[in-house]
């Protein structure tokens, strides 16, 4: 064999071994998104994503009638166009034509089908069936009946107006499936999930790894008129721990990390929580709001109660530096609580709540002990261990205005239960919007939603609380709907049935190649139009 014809056969093997491999073997070395979901998932069905392990890889496989931009502004998604009527009670949605779901063996073999309004019928009446069992089936408690007319209208009947109803109708649980698949895979379709997305399910290892590719045929297309998504696939790990995590991160085998474990905040951040100089060049961080309020309630249910007294309450607020607490236990991972409850990326207007005042907190405690004779003030302040380094530096802080609070440490699942039932007279609590609007904020202090059935922990109750709240949810105009919400805001502070502690941030690390990797108010992970340099 000459030396010429050995190369060249030598080079005809490489180019053979190049081609003979597997198409997943080569996206794994390119265009791939990796991230790592240390709760794991539980299902890719979109009547099951109710946290936000199964949310966001649902997020790239469905779509519903609406979907919110990195702004929360609603925009169509399946639907070209929404009309509502004068009333607030009917919404009417025309179907966007030519849209399909993935590629799959339910329709026939390899093939496609257009998506139409029937499909949404019988999505939303999948999603409400009892046998289902769907955490989200709450989302349709307030609609009266709906149909598909035509292949072309979907039409939804309300029981009574409800202005935030195109905000929930953005959230997965109101994602379009196609009836092929619930028939072909019954109870399995959540691991074997068909919808429209950006993305199309490929293969899931238990506890190993998942993988979402590229979805050819997606509709949605950049402002070049690029069809989306940039990217050839996901793939998501299951790592069981954060600073595992971590460590893949650092050793770039995981392109994104969605916050860090305390343990590694100081190594990367500064006091002021910004990347500290030596990883500027190696790492991206991103931060915005995120549509979570951290706050100790009081609970308003018992008469004779001391924290009955709206000045014991508003000393409290007044007796504490937020900007400190966050700096210093913090790192400035979130927001200090100087407004209202509402948090941060949902109103324009902000409400003026509570700064730091020792000699009014002081006063306010004389005032209170003059009208009640009351010298000696004792509070049992209830929390899980991940915020016991908050609740300490508030009780530090409250004996300087001569209260004492006693730290009750539970369990997360006792001090939900406890809270529910109205057994905690003080206690550490968040909310997290279910929907961008802030009614489900203020939904907490409704009168008619008392704990266990209703949000309103705090038993807070105020009739001309309860009438604007009651105003504020069938008002249709945007702009008029926020004065009312920013009047509530208000109330909650005038009556400080709660100690706002902070606003949560997110903290997005990503790797220096990675582009157009936004965040948005909901932590929703949108990555049709993310790319790797």
């Amino acid at each position: 064999m000459t030396k010429k014809f050995g190369c060249f056969i030598y080079l005809i093997f490489v180019f053979i071994s190049f081609l003979s491999c597997s198409k997943d073997s080569l996206v794994n070395n390119d265009n791939v998104f990796r991230y790592n979901e240390h709760s794991n998932i539980s299902s890719l069905d979109p009547a099951f994503a109710s946290t936000l392990r199964n949310i966001w890889p649902v997020n790239q496989l469905f779509n519903g009638l609406v979907q919110l931009d990195d702004s929360l502004n609603i925009k169509p998604d399946l639907s070209e166009s929404w009309e509502i009527s004068k009333d607030g009670m009917t919404y009417l949605f025309k179907i966007k034509k030519n849209t399909s779901f993935h590629k799959s063996i339910v329709f026939g073999k390899d093939s496609i089908r257009n998506v139409n309004a029937f499909d949404f019928e019988y999505s939303f009446n999948r999603l409400k069936d009892p046998k289902l069992a769907s955490p989200g089936a709450w989302v349709l408690n307030n609609v009266e009946n709906f149909k598909a007319s035509n292949d072309s209208v979907f039409s939804i009947k309300l029981k009574s107006p409800f202005a935030a109803f195109l905000g929930i109708l953005s959230m997965k649980y109101c994602s379009v499936v196609p009836k092929e698949a619930i028939d072909y895979y019954k109870s399995k379709f959540g691991k074997n999930p068909i919808g429209t997305g950006p993305f199309k399910f490929k293969k899931w290892e238990e506890n190993i790894k998942l993988v979402l590719r590229k979805n050819n045929l997606y509709f949605e297309k950049d402002s070049k008129g690029i069809r989306l998504p940039y990217l050839e696939a996901i793939s998501i790990t299951f790592l069981p721990d954060k600073k595992s995590e971590f460590m893949e991160f650092a050793q770039n085998k995981i392109d994104f990390i969605n916050s860090i474990d305390s343990s590694f905040k100081d190594q990367l951040l500064n006091v002021n929580g910004d990347l500290k100089e030596e990883y500027l060049k190696s790492i991206n961080l991103l931060t915005g709001p995120y549509l979570n309020t951290e706050y100790i309630g009081f609970f308003l249910g018992k008469k004779e109660s001391i924290l009955q007294s709206k000045k014991l309450r508003l000393a409290i607020n007044y007796g504490f530096d937020r900007k400190k607490m966050m700096k210093y236990l913090r790192n400035n991972i979130g927001y200090p609580a100087n407004n209202g409850f509402i948090p941060l990326g949902l109103q324009k207007k902000r409400t003026k709540g509570f700064e730091y005042d020792l000699k009014k907190a002081l006063q306010l405690i004389k005032e209170y002990k003059d009208e009640n004779g009351n010298q000696s003030i004792e509070i049992v302040l209830s929390s899980d261990a991940n915020y016991l380094d908050i609740v300490e530096y508030i009780q530090r802080e409250l004996l300087k205005i001569g209260i004492n609070i006693k730290i009750n440490i539970l369990p997360p699942s006792s001090l939900r239960q406890a809270k529910s039932n109205g057994k905690l007279e003080m206690f550490r609590a968040s909310w997290i919007a279910d929907y961008p609007d802030a009614e489900n904020y203020l939904s907490l202090f409704y009168s008619k939603n008392f704990t266990p059935n209703g949000p309103n922990y705090t038993h807070f109750k105020n009739n001309l609380y309860d009438r604007l709240f009651f105003e504020g949810i069938i008002e249709q105009s945007k702009d008029d709907r926020e004065k009312i919400y920013s009047k509530l805001d208000s109330l909650i502070i005038e009556e400080a049935p709660i100690i706002p502690l902070y606003y949560d941030k997110i903290m997005r690390f990503s790797q220096k190649n990675v582009v157009g990797l936004e965040t948005n108010p909901i932590n929703q992970l949108n990555l049709k139009r993310v790319y790797k340099k």
